[in-house]
């Protein structure tokens, strides 16, 4: 694997082979994110439990409420990221680290915000298991980005909130894009890409998602 090294036995790669087809043949067609997705071991970003479900096309509880979204979200919301290797893009919401897996193995420079410190931890310690050299986390309020890292190429925010927020805007390059949840609590949202070009922001709405909720100051409380 490019950027998250991996030795040994892979008694997962036919199980990886079948997800990469289900959300290929759901209209994600990117190779550089399908090629990730079928190098990064998503069985090690779930518990042991559900190993035997790591690879289907639903999401997974992990620690702290919160969720390893279904690989077909992680592939649609890489794809739209229109990304190109050597890129620096933010990432708003670590989990459990696997989004994150897949856009270091695509090639990016990756600046990973978790605000729960267990979440942080455990995806720090993996990440640095596999190798991920390209991925640096922090741990602080994500709604407010991560200002002296940036301006940023790409964003993307894994956690839904009321609107966009504002630093988040400003800590985007131009040109830059942005993809982000958006909508009501209850995980009822529009996948919303927001383009900055020649200065002029502008936001396009994708598809329905459901995510947890984004916290903090610009975010919810």
């Amino acid at each position: 694997m490019r950027g998250c090294g991996g030795r040994g036995v892979d008694r997962f790669k036919i199980s990886r082979e079948r997800m990469v087809k289900v959300i290929a043949n759901q209209g994600v067609d990117d190779p550089a994110v399908l090629d990730a997705m079928r190098k990064v071991p998503r069985h090690l970003f779930v518990e042991d439990a559900l190993y035997a479900q790591a690879y289907e096309n639903i999401p997974l509880p992990i620690a702290c409420g919160q969720t390893i979204s279904q690989p077909y979200i992680v592939g649609l919301m890489s794809s739209l990221l229109q990304a190109s290797p050597g890129m620096s893009v933010l990432e708003i919401g670590t989990g459990s680290g696997y989004q994150a897996a897949v856009l270091c193995e695509m090639g990016l420079s990756v600046y990973s915000v978790e605000r729960l410190p267990e979440l942080y931890a455990s995806a720090g310690k993996l990440l640095v298991r596999l190798r991920c050299r390209s991925v640096r986390l922090k741990l602080a309020d994500g709604t407010e980005g991560w200002p002296e890292a940036g301006p940023f190429d790409r964003i993307i925010v894994t956690a839904g909130g009321p609107d966009v927020p504002a630093p988040l805007i400003d800590q985007l390059a131009d040109p830059g894009l942005m993809v982000i949840p958006v909508g009501g609590r209850g995980r009822n949202q529009r996948l919303v890409v927001v383009r900055r070009e020649r200065g002029v922001v502008t936001r396009g709405d994708n598809a329905a998602v459901a995510f947890v909720d984004l916290k903090g100051v610009h975010g919810w409380k």
